[in-house]
Parts: C-alpha cells; sequence; structure tokens
C-alpha cells in the first residue's frame, strides 16, 4: 500500500519545448546526475539515452516520448522526455495530459520558437505547472533578459526570474541563485557533477539587488505575509520564500524561470531542486474528474491506492509484435493477472505484465499503485485515451484529442507477395500513433497514408524498412484538402428499385448550410421521431456521416456543414435501412452541388529566422508562394519572420532556404488551419 508520504514525495514531469532547444540533452544530464546512468550521451553522437530509436539516432531529434523514473533528495521522479518537431506534437499532448508539472526548455539565443507556443497551449489547457528554463547562454547573441520578455509577453505569462546568469567575455561562468542570494559555480573537471556555493560577484551586485526586489515585489502580489514585509523593508528568509514561489506556481500565477547550459554542464541541479520544490505532487492537485459510463454523472477519483482503479492510456506501442499500452495511474492499484474494465470500450482485459520503464528498457514488476506511470501487456483493444478501471466503479476519464493529418502519400510493396504484410503493419502503426492514417483509395486501389508533415511521413518509411524489413515505394507528397459549402442549399433525392425480388422506397430531403471554419459536421433533424422507425433514423445519420468522407469536387472529405433532415418518407412494406441510406447519399451530393462547394486547403503558420541581409529575398521567395506576413520583427543582426502559407507551395522549402540564406536561415512550419483554395490551386 502506497504512504501518503511517498506520494507527496512523488513528481511526474515533462521536459518540453521547441526542437533543437536542449530537452534530451537536459534529461540525459539529469539522468547522469540522479545516478541513473554512469555515462553521459550526447544527441548529436546519437547516443543519448532517450533517443533510442534509430530514426532518432540518424537524425538527431527526438521522435517519440520515452519514459523514465529516477530518484532525486529522497524523492521518486517520473520523467517523459518529448519531441519538439510540429510533425510529433501528438506526443507532447498526450503526455501532456498525464503529467502533474513540466519543465518548458527555451534556447537563449531563439527565445520563444512556435513550437514552443504550441506546447505552451497545450500545458495551458490541461492547467499543468510550468518552470522555464533558459538554456544555451553560452552561445553567441544568446539573451537572458530577452526570452524573460518573450515568455510575458508571446506567452501572456508572469515569468518569476530566480536566477541570473553570469556572464565573462561572452562566456557562462555560473548562476546567482537569488532566493539563496549565492553565486554557484560548476566545475568542468567533474563534468558539472560537483559544483561550490561562493559569494555574488561585485560586478554583479546591484543587477542581483535589483531582481531580487523585483522577485520579491511579484511574490508579495500573492502572499500577503511578504507584502507586509516588503513594505517595511524586511527581508524574508530563504524558505518563506520558496514556499510562496511553490504556492504561486501550483496555482498557475507565476512560471518560475531558471536558466544554464545543459550542454557546458552548468545549471541541471538547480532543476532537480526546482522540479522537488516548486512541481506538485498527486497529492496536490485536485482528485481527476471523469464521468460514470452508464449514468453520466461526474464521478472523482483522489489520489490513493485505497480508491478502486483508474488509470488513463496515453500512448500505445508495438513491443516485440505485441500491444504495450503506456498508463498513468490516478487512483487504485493494478496488479499482474487483474481484470481490468476499458471503460471507453465496455469491455474487459487481462493485465498480462507491468513494467518501469527506463526509456526502451523494462523492468518488471507484480504491481503498481496511484502516481505511477508504467506500461503493461495483455491488453488487446486498448487505444490512446481509452480509460482503465475496476469493473465494479466505472468511470470514464476525458479522452485525448488527435490532429487531423494535412498530407498524404500513397505507399506499395517493391513485391507483392508484401503486400498483406505492408497493409497490417500500417494499421499497427496507425494504432500506435492517431496522428497517422491509412486508407486505401477507392479510385486507384493505392493504399494511401496520411500523417502531420513530410518528415512524419519519412519516417514511417523508414521504420518500415529498418523494423519490418519492407521494401517500399513511395509517390510524392500530397496535401490533404477538405470541402465543405459556401451557400444553404436543399435537395430531394428517391430511391425506389426492386432488389433480389423485392421493393425498396425511400424518399429523403436534405438542408446543408455551412458553418464557421473548424467547427466539423452537424446533423439535426426537423422530423417527427415518431413518423420514422429508430433503425431507418439511423440508417439516414450513417448515410449522412459517410457521405461526409468524400465531397463532390475531389473526394476530399467533407467538413464544416450542417446537415438537417426536412423529409423521410416512406411505404408500407418497402422501407428498408438500404433506400434510406442510398436516397440519403444522393441528396447530400445534390446539395452539396448546389451549395456552390470549394476545396478548403490547409495554411500553415510559418516563422523564418533569418540573418538581416538575407530578409528581402527570403520575404520576396515567401510572397511567390502565396504567404501572408504577419510581422517582421529584428533581434540584434537576426529577422524574424512571421505569416501564413498554402502547405501545398512549402514542399522542399528546407532547400530553397539554405540556398537563399546560404544555410544560415532556419524555419519551423505548423498547421494553423483550413481557408478556401486559390483557384489555381483548386484546379
Amino acid at each position: 500500500m502506497a504512504d501518503p508520504k511517498i506520494l507527496q514525495k512523488t513528481r511526474n514531469i515533462g521536459i518540453i519545448a521547441h526542437i533543437d532547444a536542449g530537452k534530451t540533452t537536459l534529461t540525459e544530464r539529469i539522468l547522469y546526475y540522479s545516478g541513473k546512468i554512469h555515462r553521459i550521451g550526447e544527441v548529436h553522437d546519437g547516443n543519448a539515452t532517450m533517443d533510442w530509436m534509430i530514426q532518432e539516432q540518424q537524425r538527431g531529434i527526438t521522435i517519440t516520448s520515452a519514459v523514465t523514473s529516477f530518484p532525486w533528495q529522497d524523492h521518486l521522479i517520473h520523467l517523459i522526455d518529448t519531441p519538439g518537431h510540429v510533425d510529433f506534437s501528438i506526443e507532447v499532448g498526450r503526455s501532456l495530459r498525464v503529467l502533474d508539472g513540466a519543465v518548458v526548455v527555451f534556447c537563449g539565443v531563439g527565445g520563444v520558437e512556435p513550437q514552443s507556443e504550441t506546447v505552451w497551449r497545450q500545458a495551458d489547457r490541461y492547467r499543468v505547472p510550468r518552470l522555464a528554463f533558459v538554456n544555451k547562454l553560452d552561445r553567441a547573441g544568446a539573451d537572458f533578459y530577452e526570452v524573460v520578455d518573450q515568455i510575458r509577453t508571446k506567452l501572456a505569462a508572469r515569468p518569476l526570474v530566480l536566477q541570473l546568469p553570469v556572464m565573462e567575455d561572452d562566456a557562462l561562468t555560473g548562476i546567482v541563485d537569488l532566493i539563496s542570494g549565492e553565486f554557484l559555480c560548476w566545475e568542468d573537471e567533474s563534468l558539472g557533477a560537483q559544483y561550490q556555493r561562493l559569494p555574488v560577484p561585485e560586478s554583479m551586485a546591484a543587477a542581483v539587488q535589483h531582481q531580487r526586489e523585483k522577485m520579491i515585489e511579484t511574490l508579495a502580489d500573492f502572499h500577503d505575509g511578504l507584502a507586509e514585509k516588503f513594505l517595511e523593508g524586511v527581508l524574508p528568509e530563504p524558505a518563506e520564500l520558496q514556499a510562496a514561489v511553490r504556492e504561486s506556481a501550483l496555482t498557475l500565477q507565476v512560471v518560475p524561470v531558471l536558466c544554464g547550459s545543459v550542454l557546458r554542464n552548468k545549471g541541471v541541479q538547480p532543476v532537480l531542486d526546482a522540479i522537488v520544490r516548486y512541481l506538485p505532487s498527486p497529492l496536490d492537485l485536485p482528485p481527476v474528474k471523469g464521468i460514470h459510463p452508464e449514468t453520466g454523472e461526474e464521478v472523482s477519483r483522489p489520489p490513493s491506492d485505497k480508491e478502486p482503479f483508474a488509470a488513463l492510456v496515453y500512448k500505445v506501442m508495438m513491443e516485440e509484435g505485441r500491444r504495450q499500452a503506456f498508463i498513468r495511474i490516478y487512483s487504485g492499484r493494478v496488479a499482474v493477472g487483474q481484470e481490468v474494465l476499458n471503460s471507453a470500450q465496455g469491455n474487459t482485459e487481462r493485465v498480462a505484465r507491468i513494467f518501469q520503464m527506463h526509456s526502451n528498457k523494462r523492468t518488471r514488476l507484480d504491481s503498481a499503485g496511484t502516481g505511477n506511470i508504467v506500461a503493461i501487456m495483455g491488453l488487446k483493444t486498448a487505444t490512446t485515451g481509452d480509460t482503465l478501471c475496476d469493473a465494479a466503479a466505472p468511470v470514464l476519464l476525458e479522452r485525448i484529442d488527435a490532429y487531423e493529418p494535412v498530407i498524404s502519400m500513397a505507399v506499395e510493396p517493391k513485391r507483392n507477395s508484401d503486400l498483406d504484410k505492408l497493409q497490417a503493419t500500417l494499421w499497427k502503426m496507425a494504432d500506435e500513433d492517431p496522428t497517422f492514417n491509412v486508407r486505401e483509395d477507392p479510385d486507384t486501389g493505392q493504399t494511401i497514408m496520411s500523417g502531420m508533415g513530410e518528415l512524419h511521413l519519412e519516417v514511417v518509411v523508414d521504420r518500415l524498412r529498418t523494423e519490418y524489413n519492407l521494401q517500399v515505394n513511395v509517390g510524392r507528397p500530397q496535401v490533404v484538402y477538405r470541402e465543405t459549402v459556401q451557400a444553404r442549399a436543399e435537395a430531394r433525392a428517391v430511391f425506389e428499385r426492386e432488389i433480389a425480388g423485392k421493393d425498396h422506397y425511400a424518399a429523403i430531403a436534405l438542408r446543408l448550410e455551412p458553418l464557421p471554419r473548424g467547427t466539423g459536421q452537424r446533423f439535426e433533424s426537423t422530423v417527427n421521431p415518431d413518423t420514422i422507425p429508430p433503425v431507418l433514423f439511423e440508417a439516414i445519420r450513417v448515410g449522412v456521416a459517410e457521405s461526409a468522407y468524400g465531397g463532390v469536387l475531389m473526394g476530399y472529405p467533407v467538413v464544416d456543414v450542417a446537415t438537417t433532415l426536412l423529409v423521410a418518407e416512406s411505404r408500407e412494406g418497402q422501407s428498408s435501412e438500404i433506400a434510406c441510406k442510398a436516397a440519403t447519399m444522393k441528396a447530400f451530393a445534390d446539395a452539396m452541388k448546389a451549395g456552390q462547394p470549394v476545396l478548403l486547403e490547409p495554411i500553415m503558420s510559418i516563422e523564418v529566422t533569418v540573418p538581416a541581409e538575407y530578409l528581402g529575398s527570403v520575404v520576396g521567395d515567401l510572397n511567390a508562394r502565396r504567404g501572408k506576413l504577419t510581422g517582421i520583427t529584428t533581434r540584434k543582426n537576426v529577422s524574424i519572420i512571421d505569416g501564413e502559407v498554402p502547405l501545398a507551395r512549402m514542399f522542399g522549402y528546407s532547400r530553397t532556404i539554405r540556398t537563399l540564406t546560404q544555410g544560415r536561415g532556419t524555419f519551423s512550419l505548423e498547421f494553423g488551419h483550413f481557408e478556401a483554395a486559390a483557384d489555381n490551386s483548386a484546379e
């Protein structure tokens, strides 16, 4: 039975950031200094502990979230290292769904970059308390205060600076801790494992005094006791300040800001101390809430082993051909051999094995309790977002939202004999990744896979070749468009036919109306429900849903349309589900044709960072790609271009930006929204 004192010393945290901000490098140092590993691996050498996939090691980026556990100051920390590339945002989103706190890493040069904003919004949605860590302060052009200001302006957060970098000849020599008033200086000989606490350098005394007063003034806004001392000129004790920081961080009133240079092994241990001091344990958060799957009533589960078992499946992976589900346990315990209810699917499954994970390495457990993040085997149907619980006390927790794929590619095996294996493998991958879809094109018979970007699909193809020994041919990436209507329209369709010696008849009238972008589909009925049998009404609803799979222009999914059933006529002895569904699909297509159908294309938000001397040529190229610039800012000798651009015009842009800037420009893309395609795109 888990002791509440043990649970109070448990932390479930994630490392999140924009790509190349230093997340995995920070995680590697954390594991080394905590004693979990005995050798520091580097991302650029392809031997970082948490980047275990071949594709991650080859590219030097994180692709899949990996979980580990380690001790620090008599606390147990469960840590998830997440990807930074926008193509793998689902890994961040589903990790944040089950985490209690997060460390957000910012590059001291790049500051708040686009994916930083994305992960910050995801953390806002789940109300996850955060620490900010400004990294890479050893690099030329790094500006700690500028990054802090961007956290305030771009993220609408209230940064609370707890540390100041000490620079000498553009090199980071150490850090001043504003709470203890000490200068922390790391020893290179010990790879940063040892550091000294020294008096603050004279050159920093004025800046430290100023920033310490600002810190106390900010905390005083939320703590009356500190406010009184501040007004009286009394300096609060460090323990009092730490308690105030913790309370303000847990209530999301402030974001404590730390700093360092992870690659130079400076500033890591204070991050671990801050995780323990300022981020929540499972007991610090409200009980998780869900609904009863049958009654719909709200149900809460306090974090305790004495409560009924409740856990969320936040990730599914295939391991050695078997389904491995990663779960966060919110209440109760689960043991090997136990039957659990999947309340999302309504079936029970048996837990065959339980593992404590360290990246891709596993340690068997007999059971696991509240607050743990573990992997289990034996579940045959559980998918991302499903709730596992005690059958005697069912609960359905909030699901995890997935993003819609925006890019597609045709794939086929080089050997016809591999066709069945290819399709089965792709379906397994789609089962693991909610942002990856597979379908068969009804016109060409091709297998079409869809994902979040070129890199996403490139990694899938690479995995087919390396993990599954499947040699494949792929087509050019294709943009996944959508279709919608621009005007209200009505249509009536009649289905009257003899099938297998029986007459079938139905007459259906539908009205289609445009909805705001991003609304999705809506189905309503003005027909008296007493005049139509439920089985026929369901056939009509299914007919509308299936019609929306492919529009009348190019067969792309139909979105942002409200469909209203106006008329449903039938005849005695001739009404059937076949007739109702067929008439519905014909009426839907006719109404779409009359409703001024239009193609919607995905518009991407782009941020391009270029040396100022190349600004003109890069802006000109973006304009030629139908880009809309929303702002250009200058930071030192670098220009940052923000804008929107159609995805269809961005294939191969990485080569273009390198050519235009002699390899010195960088960019990042993330999905923004759908909008009506320009005429030439539609053609």
